[in-house]
């Protein structure tokens, strides 16, 4: 990083160095645009931590001295301003997107299941996720929690679910393949989404796009992706969460309304708008 890449832009007379993370050379010269997705290790630091360092000492400096940063959502670009110090004349705000030819309605049918798809990290909000599935008074529902298991995290959620009388209804798939994932969103009730914070939340949507209704947290960059149509709660508020996904289970109409809501809202977001867009800040370079 810091000593091959300038060797190779110079031997390719290269315009501008583009790096899509945090990551570039330091000391150099020519400009260099770089993205940030989150910094999420300094909003939940953790007491003993590599990424808690390496984002507020090398990924600090990386930003200092890029010509320009590229931000998932507005609400990365106010952390790099109220957090690392960025100039906002220096950051522009390019969404992600879905592959519409990979998400889509695949008219699978739905089954009596809630889905979060997503890492265990504590800031993703699984513990009063599971608090509130435990809340609904229906025993049939199950909770499916895909995303691989976290030794750190997964142990006490799983005693937890068991301490809760939910054990055998929260069921922890560990990873699930690309290829599965569509239908397995496609034939959950809802996807319930509750994290603190996200850089932008992929997983809201691929929901919408495959015409599941979106239970997410109303802070971070959650409401810019779902826009008007998720339900948004406050992630803290246990009880809150609860009445969200009751209110999806049992009303048929409010259900018909977000997946229809939620398709319309995924169309408005594609690769080829973050590729034109990531391609006209770098044409400031040529």
């Amino acid at each position: 990083m810091q000593w091959e890449l300038p060797r190779l832009y110079a031997d390719l007379q290269g315009d501008v160095l583009f790096s899509p993370i945090p990551e570039a050379p330091l000391g150099q010269k020519f400009p260099i645009v770089v993205t940030v997705h989150d910094l999420i290790p300094l909003r939940f630091p953790k007491l003993i931590s590599f990424l808690r360092f390496y984002f507020r000492h090398y990924v600090a400096q990386v930003v200092a001295e890029a010509s320009y940063i590229i931000c998932d959502s507005e609400a990365t670009a106010r952390d790099l301003h109220n957090l690392l110090g960025v100039s906002v004349r220096n950051i522009a705000v390019v969404p992600l997107a879905h592959d519409h030819k990979h998400f889509y309605p695949r008219h699978v049918p739905k089954q009596n299941y809630f889905l979060y798809v997503g890492r265990h990290d504590h800031y993703k909000n699984l513990g009063r996720l599971i608090d509130a599935f435990a809340m609904l008074p229906d025993q049939e529902v199950t909770l499916k929690i895909a995303g691989g298991f976290d030794r750190r995290n997964t142990p006490g959620l799983r005693k937890q679910a068991q301490a809760l009388g939910v054990g055998d209804r929260v069921q922890f798939l560990s990873y699930v393949s690309y290829e599965q994932l569509p239908l397995l969103i496609e034939g959950a009730i809802a996807l319930v989404f509750p994290s603190l914070w996200e850089g932008f939340g992929l997983p809201v949507l691929e929901a919408m796009a495959c015409g599941t209704p979106v239970i997410t947290s109303n802070c971070a960059s959650l409401p810019e992706v779902a826009g008007d149509a998720a339900i948004l709660i406050n992630p803290y508020q246990v009880r809150e969460l609860a009445d969200a996904m009751l209110n999806v289970y049992q009303d048929g109409q409010l259900w018909s309304h977000l997946q229809q809501a939620g398709f319309a809202q995924a169309q408005r977001f594609s690769w080829q708008k973050t590729a034109d867009a990531t391609a006209e800040i770098l044409s400031l370079y040529n």
